[in-house]
């Protein structure tokens, strides 16, 4: 056999694997429906804004006006903007009636050793637990979030039910451009392959993993972990942060929302490419051998199959129609077109591409630069 026709098989093996072995990732299905309490617990919301003038205003409004029949409570930190996030948190709050609702602190310097959205939680969360102590669930939520009325009542009755200590949400991302509409899709179809959400919601794995525009956790959880503190320096604080929790024997479940929303757009690739690069290298723990093995295994799952195909592999056109309907469930929940499906190889492409640039950004000391600030820095000495 011919070394093109065993990597087509390789690939189609692979395919095959995925699909029956890998916690059914590439299903979209809704939650089952679960009764509401009788009593809501208190919910203290935290914020950490940098520099959000364009969507601040809109996220505070969007939660402080949410359906939620217990009492809700908001913490903006305000981490050094320079373009009046504090003053439009405010003045949003103000105009719905709810500014006695809303507390906007300015974070302290930076230290070592911290992440700036990490610094900017830890200083939120320790008012809003002094000022609410009676809070049952904290939310972590980011600037740029559009919150549908009904999403704390859902995520909270659900904590409450199946007795979660961490609960987040995968928001829904914007898909208004060419851009995000190639790109976005297959940043959800990664993620769940990466993290199987029904293996999140299984305490018997180790899979952990949470969204962090929308975080839903106990204070009691915070408190078996000495809070964000365990994740100070954490880029990838999210997944971080549930697999803490996990370890420590907290119930932890993701779930994708379609009706809370990220306001946030790419309008071009730089963007989007910057988005994945900024935290790729991370999430392979800075390790060159893990770089190389994922561009082998992108390579043969991700791109060979087509080009095999093109070359008349039946093995390679297998693969391909088995990586199609793999993504088509993803592409139709974002209402898009299905030759979106059949595109995953080239989009898989611009990720590699992104993941070796990750990689190359931090050995030069320029990793997961985010609004200025680099998050991810190579310490002194290491290759």
């Amino acid at each position: 056999m011919k070394a093109a026709a065993w990597a087509g098989l390789a690939g189609l093996l692979a395919w095959g694997w995925l699909l029956t072995q890998r916690g059914g990732f590439w299903r979209i299905e809704a939650p089952a429906p679960v009764p509401e309490p009788e009593i809501w617990p208190e919910v203290a919301a935290v914020i950490p804004a940098r520099d959000e003038a364009e969507g601040i205003g809109a996220t505070v409004a969007s939660l402080l006006s949410s359906d939620y029949p217990g009492r809700l409570t908001l913490v903006v930190v305000d981490d050094h903007s320079s373009d009046g996030t504090a003053a439009l948190a405010r003045a949003a709050a103000e105009a719905i009636g709810a500014g006695d609702r809303l507390t906007v602190l300015a974070a302290p310097d930076l230290p070592p050793g911290w992440a700036g959205k990490m610094w900017a939680l830890h200083h939120g969360l320790a008012a809003a637990r002094a000022a609410r102590p009676e809070a049952g669930f904290m939310l972590l939520t980011d600037a740029d979030i559009s919150h549908a009325p009904g999403e704390l009542r859902q995520v909270v009755a659900r904590a409450l039910a199946e007795r979660l200590d961490l609960a987040s949400r995968m928001v829904r991302l914007s898909t208004a451009s060419w851009w995000e509409r190639a790109v976005i899709p297959a940043f959800v179809f990664f993620f769940r392959m990466l993290y199987p959400f029904a293996w999140v919601r299984d305490p018997a794995r180790p899979t952990a993993a949470a969204a962090g525009g929308y975080v839903l956790i106990r204070p009691q959880a915070l408190d078996w972990i000495a809070g964000v503190d365990a994740i100070r320096g954490a880029v990838i604080d999210d997944c971080s942060l549930a697999g803490v929790v996990k370890r420590a024997g907290g119930r932890v479940r993701i779930d994708l929302s379609w009706d809370t929303t990220s306001s946030r757009t790419y309008w071009g690739p730089s963007g989007l490419w910057r988005m994945i690069a900024r935290s790729a290298y991370a999430q392979l723990n800075h390790s060159p051998l893990l770089l190389a093995g994922t561009v082998l295994a992108m390579t043969l799952v991700f791109i060979a199959p087509p080009l095999l195909a093109l070359s008349g592999s039946l093995f390679g056109l297998l693969a391909w129609a088995a990586m199609t309907a793999a993504y088509w469930p993803t592409v139709r929940r974002f209402g898009l077109a299905p030759a979106w499906a059949a595109a995953l190889p080239a989009v898989a492409l611009f990720y590699l591409g992104a993941t070796v640039q990750s990689g190359v950004s931090w050995h030069r000391g320029r990793g997961g630069v985010w609004k200025g600030r680099v998050q991810d820095q190579r310490p002194e000495g290491k290759r």
